[in-house]
């Protein structure tokens, strides 16, 4: 792993995606972004100047101290916050335009998700937590389960379909967690700490299945991480430090990956 050229002077030119981070055409465009929170009339600034372009099928790593802005970042990223300054352009859309149900109903369509600590629905058993996205379609249910089948595949889990969070274990229930992510094949996925709560093992697991989404399916992923570990399965690393972004770091040579069971992303 070697410093991109303007590692150690990025600034809030924090890259532009290049080398092996995506085929170039850039599925995110940030420009001089910024966001703040208010506590009454005190303003405190979370995020300042973000310039960055994310390529289609890129596979980057936030990284950075906690409260470096981060998780406010990709939150951003993913349509669930709003920027208090500055362009923010993701799949084609200028998110700064969009009202709440627009962006509602954007996120439903382009970004998966995955969560450190998998957020799934104790009453729904695997198969029925990996429909949910689905339920927001028009898809008929023989379409969304030929989907979700597709999906239980891929993270190899089709023999626990029936099993409810609490009969699977961590790994598993990121596994039902990566699978709800891409069951509506998104073209964005955002994962915040996605291996915070797993074991070395399992970790290494969900992080493989993570690069076979974007290595094989071509999905682009954005993933906060304190773990440097994790963060080498990313083409490229972005630091942010006290809201800024401080450097870029490119990753030459990845982890080596097993084959998965599976195939392609459902569609």
């Amino acid at each position: 792993m070697s410093n991109s050229g303007n590692d150690g002077n990025a600034g809030s030119n924090g890259g532009n995606g290049g080398g092996n981070g995506g085929n170039g055409e850039p599925i995110i465009r940030l420009r001089d972004l910024a966001k703040s929170y208010y506590r009454g009339s005190l303003e405190i600034p979370v995020l300042t100047g973000i310039d960055l372009d994310i390529p289609r099928g890129g596979y980057y790593a936030l990284m950075g101290p906690s409260g470096s802005g981060k998780t406010t970042l990709l939150n951003l990223l993913a349509g669930i916050d709003r920027p208090t300054g500055g362009e923010l352009e993701v799949c084609g859309y200028r998110l700064n335009d969009f009202d709440d149900n627009e962006l509602a109903s954007w996120r439903a369509t382009n970004v998966g998700f995955i969560f450190q600590n998998y957020n799934l629905i104790p009453v729904l058993n695997a198969y029925e937590n990996i429909e949910l996205p689905l339920l927001l379609t028009e898809l008929s249910r023989a379409q969304r389960r030929e989907r979700v089948l597709e999906a239980l595949q891929l993270v190899n889990l089709t023999e626990q379909m029936q099993h409810f969070p609490r009969q699977l274990s961590g790994g598993q229930e990121q596994r039902v967690a990566i699978a709800r992510a891409i069951v509506h094949d998104p073209d964005l996925i955002v994962a915040d700490e996605p291996t915070g709560a797993l074991d070395a093992k399992n970790a290494e697991e969900a992080l493989n299945l993570i690069q076979h989404l974007n290595e094989e399916l071509g999905k682009t992923i954005v993933m906060v991480t304190h773990d440097p570990k994790a963060a080498r399965h990313a083409h490229i690393q972005i630091h942010l430090e006290k809201g800024v972004l401080d450097r870029t770091v490119e990753v030459h040579e990845l982890p080596p990956r097993e084959p998965l069971l599976g195939g392609r992303v459902p569609h």
